[in-house]
């Protein structure tokens, strides 16, 4: 029996409690949604839910938070009373994977109570935050890593913290998502953080939800989160990329109601430096409604070989956890380069597992990835799968680049009407956006100097003085241009 059979976290249970499992690994950090989910589930040949007794080493034997009249002494006690109780009861032990760490009699006295439960219907639960099995009850233990909170779960939550203004069903719909990937404590910690800020749950709350993400990533250390999300109006010219990122839009709001394969996963974002990858991601993630976090790939391989493998897995976990959300992995090349081989095999394994991750991540995950020189991926990473599509972001042409010019300009304020915006554009064939940006940024500079309005003659002395990266690394752009021809689609239209 199921009352939420989309509850991944009941689904999960009920099925170790249906296969009639009676010593149960419950890895969560969540100890008290895991007493309600247990009881909330019928045990197998009975119609209604079970007494939950909780057990700690401070606390003792308790049932509904109330201690029980007999105490069992110590870890060996508890084992006792459960394989002498003779009704149908779950028993969940907190942190109990410390008392079996050491003891070869209690690991023993727990196989005992596996064969107990068979006989009489009782189901005993290890819950721990950390993973701790011995060996001798490899066999004998289900396993279930308590997955976190479900949209429907985080939905109830948001209506109770929201008190006595219930945020309208949409708005329930989109707070909930935007918890997504904190457990409810956490959760809970957001709404109320929420609450005293602006005093109700509404959409303008989102961006004050999802602070408790960046906690959360921020303890790892090798996960930056990016708040400067960029609107697609930010982004000049690019026209076929963001037709994508437009027609892709909705079937990824939708992607619960999807086959996983027609859910958008990500995209590989090539060019030359300057001309608009990191913004593009940053544009990804304003597109899409979601908050963008970049792994610090240079802090994952500043530890050393050794601890880059485990550290990596640890940052593509962590972005798990906190879908949906944008993941960027910046100038990804120089990670997973083929170039730097080592003799332990550290890169190549770091390597299959991102291959394996970026085919089984969660849904609710989009993969921002960007690279200078693409040709230095192996062929196993641009193979079509393991991202939605390739672009390739040339210098922008000489429309893209009066659009660039007024993006900036209108951004800090100037008034452009009075500008000969199509002699700038002419004038700066080859440059790429940023340094378009720096142009801008050297003619309002001298006029704020001399202390009038922003004149052509600003521009004329700020376009002399810029060197574009297209003359001064001109082999080197050449060859990225004339690689990416024909092996990527143009994120511009052709001319």
């Amino acid at each position: 029996m199921s009352e939420q059979p989309e509850n991944r976290s009941l689904a999960a249970i009920r099925n170790v409690l249906d296969a009639g499992r009676a010593l149960i690994y419950l890895q969560t950090s969540e100890e008290e949604r895991a007493i309600d989910l247990f009881g909330r589930l019928p045990l197998p040949g009975s119609d209604r839910p079970p007494e939950v007794y909780v057990w700690s080493l401070t606390d003792g034997l308790q049932i509904g938070g109330r201690a029980c009249n007999t105490q069992p002494q110590g870890p060996r006690g508890i084992l006792d009373f459960i394989v002498s109780h003779r009704e149908r009861a779950v028993f969940l032990l907190r942190d109990f994977h410390e008392c079996m760490r050491d003891s070869a009699e209690i690991r023993r006295r727990l196989r005992d109570l596996v064969r107990a439960g068979w006989e009489s219907g009782k189901v005993t639960v290890i819950c721990s935050p950390v993973r701790l099995l011995p060996p001798e009850l490899e066999r004998d233990i289900a396993f279930v890593k308590l997955p976190l909170p479900d949209a429907e779960e985080l939905e109830t939550v948001v209506r109770a913290g929201a008190g006595g203004a219930v945020p309208e069903p949409d708005d329930v719909h989109r707070l909930a998502r935007a918890l997504q990937g904190l457990t409810l404590q956490e959760a809970r910690h957001a709404i109320r953080f929420a609450m005293t800020r602006i005093g109700r749950l509404d959409a303008s709350a989102i961006p004050l939800l999802q602070e408790e993400k960046r906690l959360l990533v921020r303890r790892t250390g090798l996960i930056e989160y990016v708040p400067d999300t960029a609107g697609i109006d930010q982004l000049g010219g690019l026209e076929t990329l963001k037709n994508w990122l437009r027609q892709r839009r909705d079937l990824f709001y939708a992607r619960d109601g999807l086959s996983r394969e027609i859910v958008p996963k990500g995209v590989l974002l090539m060019g030359v430096s300057g001309c608009g990858k990191s913004l593009s991601a940053r544009v990804i993630a304003g597109v899409f409604g979601l908050p963008l976090y970049r792994v610090n790939m240079s802090q994952i391989f500043a530890a050393g070989l050794g601890e880059a493998e485990r550290l990596f897995a640890e940052a593509c976990r962590t972005m798990e956890e906190v879908a949906p959300a944008v993941v960027w992995f910046d100038e990804i090349e120089d990670a997973l380069s083929r170039q730097h081989q080592d003799a332990a095999g550290v890169m190549d394994r770091i390597f299959g597992f991102f291959l394996t991750w970026m085919q089984e991540r969660p849904p609710g995950l989009f993969v921002a990835a960007t690279a200078n020189r693409i040709d230095l991926l192996p062929a196993e990473m641009l193979r079509k799968g393991r991202f939605d599509q390739v672009f390739f972001i040339d210098l922008p042409d000489q429309h893209e680049r009066l659009e660039i010019f007024g993006i900036h300009l209108r951004r800090r304020g100037v008034d452009v009407s009075g500008l000969n915006l199509n002699m700038m554009a002419t004038r700066s064939e080859g440059w790429t956006g940023a340094e378009i940006e720096q142009c801008v940024i050297s003619a309002i500079t001298a006029a704020r100097i001399e202390n009038r309005p922003v004149g052509d003659d600003h521009f004329f002395n700020a376009l002399r003085e810029i060197v574009p990266l297209s003359r001064t690394m001109k082999e080197q752009v050449g060859y990225i241009r004339a690689w990416a021809f024909d092996r990527a689609l143009r994120a511009s239209p052709k001319a």
